[in-house]
Order: structure tokens, then sequence, then C-alpha cells
């Protein structure tokens, strides 16, 4: 399964999920919303933020939801690799594994040939 067919599959999910508890659904866009700013940080930063948590959570749904997010907001691939970098650094070997993991979605996402 393609990158791109996990972010689909995420996002039916969410979407039967939402429709089916549509109060909670609201309650965390919410939570997202106001977690999103406006702020000090910009949205950029707090989508690496939220990728190098998704990566020490090993969450890979999280990793394509945040990485598109960082895609579409611009990010290159040698920003995608400096946050990868302190993820490992501060989760050592499982957040290698899920660090390449989000590589990989980024490249994917974002047509980036690897170098």
């Amino acid at each position: 399964m393609t990158w791109t067919d996990k972010l689909a599959d995420m996002r039916n999910g969410l979407k039967a999920l939402n429709s089916l508890q549509p109060d909670m659904a609201k309650g965390f866009q919410a939570l997202s919303k106001a977690a999103k700013g406006p702020g000090t940080l910009d949205a950029k930063t707090l989508e690496f933020v939220a990728l190098g948590i998704a990566v020490a959570d090993r969450c890979e749904p999280c990793i394509a939801f945040h990485v598109d997010a960082l895609v579409r907001s611009g990010a290159t691939r040698d920003e995608i690799g400096e946050v990868l970098s302190m993820c490992v650094q501060m989760g050592g070997g499982p957040s290698l594994m899920y660090a390449a993991k989000a590589l990989q979605c980024f490249d994917e996402l974002s047509g980036a040939a690897e170098t």
C-alpha cells in the first residue's frame, strides 16, 4: 500500500467515525483549530512538531497526515531531514525506523527524488 493509499484510507476511516460521532468530531476540530493558532509559531513549524510526535508515537496515519500538511506548506526534504534527525536523537532506534517511513512518505507525497 502506498502512502497516498494510506492517506486516503485514513481519511475515509475518519469520515466514518466523524459521521458516527459528530459531537466528538466537532470537539476535536475545535481543539485542532485552537492549537494551530494564531500564535507565535507559524503553521509549518507546528506541523514539524506534530511530525516529531507522530514519529515518536509510531503512528503511521499521523505521519501521513502531517507530512501531507508539510508538503502543502512548502516544507523541503532538507527541513524534513533535520526534523527526523532530532526525532532519532530523542527516540533512538524505534524513532529511526519511523523516521525512515516518514521520509518515504515525504518523497512519495512531494514527488521528491531520493538523493
